[in-house]
Order: structure tokens, then C-alpha cells, then sequence
């Protein structure tokens, strides 16, 4: 079955085959997060994008095949519940933007600055650092070779618009600046998005309704 990045918390990982990367969306509760697992085709290495909770859960999905690391895309806790069982049980390295690691609970390994690197085997995904969902909010570009760009987004951009500023006028309008010229000024329309909850989206999708959310404020 095609991917469709439609999950539910208890269901199955949905897989996306590239040529170079596998993706595994899983939703875990209670919340309805998203966990990411990547692996490079080439080497089977294989990295995490939030180990956000029910730890039983990712590990099944990351199988014996080990995991090099987790990245975590902020530091609110429901993007990291799970990030010490997970790496209690694997050994992989942590990862987070520096403005976000000291809040999140477990020690963080490596930061990741603003188009920093994160190497999934031979493959490198691009870090865009985001201010307004937190300090230290990250999503991850993978811009594939053979086809449309790759984009995890965390808590920072999902269908219908930004993520939560609580109604603070300068948060949201640092976030929406950070999304409107660092990714939709720089991606195309086929752009697919994986955010940290729900259902993902493409670029082209919400381009349409960037002024509605600007008026809005939201």
C-alpha cells in the first residue's frame, strides 16, 4: 500500500520507501504524537526523530537493527517522554538545538545549529531552527535527490498553520516570519511535511493560506 501518513495511536507505523531513505511515521499517545524513524538504505543506520513517549512501542519499531541516534525537535515534554528508556536500551546519541537542551530531561550529546547537519548513514538531513513555538525549535529538510523535498517540522508548522504561540503577538509573528521565509520561501510546493502531531501536509497545500493565517494571528 501507498504511503499515506495517515496513523493512530495504537495502529501500525505507516512506511515511506525512498530511494535512499525509509521513513516509519508511528503515533503514540496519549497525546497523538509523531515518532520518525529514518534508515538510510545504504547502510541501515537509523535515526529517531522524537522518542516522544510509549518507549515499548519505538523500540519494537527500531527493531535489532540499533539506532544511531535521536533528534529531538524541542524541548516540550511530550516530544521526549521517551528519550531515556530509548537510549538507556539502544546507546544512541541525543541530539537538540542548544537554546532547547537545557530543558529537555535527559543529557542532549550534540547540538544542532541552524543548517547544521544530522547524518542518517550516508544520508544528511539540514536543520532550520524556528523561535516562537520555543527558543529551540528545529525541523529537518531532506532534500532528496530523486524526487521532492523531505520536511519533519515538529510543533512548528502543521495543516491550517503554525504551531501554538498562546496568543503571545510577538511569538507568533516570529514564528510565522521563521516558517514564512526559511521554509516556504525556499521550498517548493511538493515539499512534504511530517509534523509532530496528526496528519502531514505539503508545502503547496498551505501556501495558499499564509496571509489567512497572518490575519488571524494564529
Amino acid at each position: 500500500m501507498s504511503y499515506t501518513g495517515n496513523v493512530t495511536v495504537g495502529g501500525r507505523a505507516d512506511v515511506r520507501e525512498l530511494p535512499h531513505l525509509a521513513i516509519s511515521k508511528l503515533a503514540v499517545g496519549p497525546y497523538n504524537n509523531n515518532s520518525y524513524l529514518l534508515r538510510c538504505t545504504s547502510t541501515g543506520d537509523q535515526v529517531l526523530v522524537d522518542a516522544a513517549a510509549e518507549p515499548d512501542r519505538l523500540l519494537e519499531l527500531i527493531g535489532d537493527d540499533g539506532l544511531t541516534a535521536v533528534v529531538t525537535t524541542h524541548a516540550h515534554r511530550d516530544h521526549w517522554g521517551a528519550l531515556a528508556e530509548v537510549v538507556a536500551a539502544t546507546g544512541a546519541r541525543t541530539l537538540a538545538h542548544a537554546d532547547d537542551a537545557p530543558d529537555i530531561g535527559v543529557p542532549i550529546d550534540e547540538t544542532v545549529a541552524d543548517g547544521g547537519s544530522v547524518r542518517v548513514g550516508d544520508v544528511v538531513l539540514t536543520a532550520t531552527h524556528l523561535v516562537g513555538h520555543t527558543p529551540g525549535s528545529i525541523a529537518l529538510l531532506y532534500d532528496d535527490p530523486t524526487g521532492p523535498p523531505h520536511l519533519f517540522t515538529g510543533d512548528c508548522l502543521f495543516p491550517g498553520g503554525v504551531g501554538n504561540t498562546w496568543e503571545d503577538a510577538e511569538r507568533f509573528r516570529t514564528l510565522y516570519a521563521g516558517v514564512v521565509t526559511k521554509l516556504f520561501d525556499r521550498l517548493p510546493d511538493e515539499t512534504w511535511v511530517y509534523p509532530g502531531h496528526g496528519s502531514d501536509t505539503t508545502i503547496g497545500t498551505e501556501r495558499p493560506h499564509l496571509q489567512e493565517w497572518l490575519e488571524r494571528g494564529w
